[in-house]
């Protein structure tokens, strides 16, 4: 995780692909000369030359584009942080000592789950402590039972199993879809799978169902990735690193310092199918999922060409991103470079860490809005149809405002209901740089689109924006069910954040779906919503930000308009069936497979 312009060793590989953008470039001016204009200038970094702001133009997606709402007079989005009041009470504690280990640089997890199935989301934290002790952390893992009416219990003692290692983050889904949400946390050693008992408590099934894996790891995401109806594991793995035995790693004074990831050898990741008998086994090499030079942090599970099977896309710290393309289920093909994500608009690897996911040019197909390191700003990758992506950052407006923080968790969500996407992304330094320029803590932002590029709106946002922190994980979910998406957000060795949500001025839907033949949350679902000749389209996606798991909904906003509204459910099958409901706005609805009109393209 270090800033880009220290990243490119590869220079034999860098330059052909340098060669191909090049030509590339030449044919889109000729082609496209509109995508060639330049936007404001850049922020000079302080490393390297400054930057070409020109952007590569590839073709139109073939679908014809929505349009966005109209602007709307909805203000724009707020949060108030009750995690006092709401008796929400966690510090992740990274484990930071002399030897400055690269572990402690990483973690700080968060997931939301309904585990006691009575309405209410409660909140899971994973803990950190220090990777070298032989016994758990004293205030290890928590469990935050929520027991409406704004308030949290922490029944952590009575629920969770013991865990050993220093936590990561954490994947949430019902794997074995008995309608009980079970728990998956990343740990720099063994990783742990827990079991929903249904009464309130948890058993550690990791060793029975062989998806211990022991080495470092960071985010992870379940999904159905062979369409069998029951959930799969992917998880991702950063480098090979031996606390014990740390590579060291020293500034000019001798004082040890965060290691540069390039020192140190990439580890695979790891991919478990689901047997569908409480077993898995690895099937990462069988399944076409393994590939070169990972150093993976995030990853997002979504149909990205709307064919009806799940891909991934992989955030690869200093090294390409992955996306992994499904041909048939359980068969994939890795396409990063082809499809236009893997790097830059301008060929440059760059320092991944998390990854938010979200239709917010109203085409239909989820984007990516991907996180980063100092003096080289995140990157939004536009989904052009399924035909691939492009790097539209600059374009946007969304490069600037991002070059001085160092992000990790983000979530791309309509805050304020006016139908149109927002982001909120958590930063925060891996060690101290103030001596070379960097801020060590910093504020989260906040962005809103405005149907033509971004806007940062961070000053209006809450005072909890103003406070610098050492920001990770941001966990999605209505935890007070009033309809509005929420947000946990998880600060190393500082109190986590819960965010009300206080901006809900348009109308809206939250949509909870529910697998009967498919898997029992119904994620990998895309849902379209119609309401006045408006069309918006959502998937049920997983591993979205940075070592969280979310509250598994679609809120979708509606902006002025109030009347029903139709609904097409894409379940998640073989057979890629589609089911019609009619609704009313501003309510939470559950849509239960089975349930809804059958529905048939060649009747449109």
């Amino acid at each position: 995780m270090v800033t880009i312009c220290n990243r490119l060793n590869y220079s034999g590989w860098r330059a052909a692909f340098l060669h191909t953008a090049l030509t590339f470039l030449i044919f889109s001016c000729g082609f496209f000369f509109s995508g060639c204009q330049k936007n404001n200038p850049p922020a000079t970094d302080p490393h390297v030359e400054k930057r070409n702001d020109q952007q590569l133009a590839p073709a139109a997606p073939i679908e014809e584009k929505r349009e966005l709402p109209a602007a709307l007079d909805i203000q724009n989005p707020l949060f108030v942080n009750v995690a006092d009041q709401t008796g929400i009470s966690f510090r992740y504690d990274n484990g930071a000592i002399e030897k400055a280990l690269m572990t402690e640089s990483t973690g700080g997890g968060a997931g939301w789950l309904d585990y006691d199935r009575d309405g209410w989301q409660d909140l899971f934290f994973v803990q950190g402590g220090n990777p070298l002790n032989k016994t758990p952390h004293t205030e290890g893992d928590q469990l935050f039972r929520n027991r409406g009416e704004e308030a949290f219990e922490n029944v952590s003692l009575r629920s969770l199993p013991s865990d050993m290692f220093h936590g990561q983050g954490v994947a949430i889904a019902d794997y074995d879809n008995d309608g009980f949400p079970d728990i998956y946390v990343t740990n720099v050693g063994a990783n742990v799978l827990w079991k929903n008992n249904g009464d309130g408590s948890f058993s550690d099934v990791t060793e029975y169902a062989q998806v211990g894996d022991t080495h470092w790891s960071t985010s992870a995401a379940w999904a159905d990735l062979d369409l069998d109806g029951d959930l799969d594991l992917y998880v991702c793995n950063y480098t090979v690193y031996d606390v014990h035995d740390p590579v060291p790693c020293m500034d000019d004074d001798g004082k040890p310092i965060i290691c540069h990831p390039q020192l140190l050898e990439a580890e695979n990741n790891s991919c478990y199918e689901n047997l569908g008998d409480g077993t898995f086994r690895p099937i990462l090499n069988k399944w076409g999922l393994e590939a070169e030079e990972g150093k993976s942090l995030g990853v997002i599970a979504a149909d990205f060409d709307r064919d009806g099977l799940i891909d991934l896309f992989v955030a690869n710290d200093v090294t390409p991103n992955h996306l992994f393309r499904a041909l048939e289920p359980g068969k994939f093909v890795e396409e990063g470079v082809i499809q236009g994500c893997a790097m830059s608009s301008l060929g440059k690897y760059q320092a991944s860490m998390g990854v938010a996911c979200g239709d917010y040019d109203n085409n239909g197909y989820p984007d990516l809005y991907v996180s980063h390191f100092t003096d080289d700003s995140n990157t939004l990758y536009q989904n052009l149809g399924g035909i691939g992506f492009r790097d539209v950052t600059r374009l946007v407006q969304l490069h600037t405002p991002t070059l001085e923080f160092l992000a990790f968790g983000a979530m791309m969500t309509d805050f304020n209901f006016d139908g149109r996407m927002d982001l909120v992304v958590a930063n925060g330094h891996i060690d101290d740089w103030r001596d070379r320029g960097d801020a060590w803590k910093m504020t989260g932002q906040v962005f809103t689109f405005n149907g033509k590029h971004w806007q940062e709106v961070t000053k209006s946002a809450g005072n909890y924006f103003k406070i610098p922190l050492l920001g990770r994980a941001i966990a999605q979910a209505d935890y007070d069910n009033d309809g509005s998406p929420d947000l946990a957000i998880v600060n190393q060795n500082e109190p986590a954040a819960l965010l009300h949500n206080e901006q809900k001025d348009g109308h809206w839907l939250k949509v909870q779906l529910v697998g009967i033949s498919s898997n029992r949350a119904g994620l990998g679902a895309t849902v379209e919503l119609k309401c006045n000749n408006n069309i918006q389209v959502q998937q049920l996606i997983s591993g979205e930000s940075y070592c969280a798991a979310h509250e598994p909904v679609l809120f979708f906003g509606l902006g002025n308009h109030s009347d029903d509204c139709e609904i097409l459910v894409h379940w998640l099958r073989k057979d890629h069936p589609i089911e019609r409901w009619q609704v009313k706005c501003d309510q939470f609805i559950t849509l239960i497979e089975g349930q809804g009109e059958p529905h048939h393209r060649e009747n449109e």
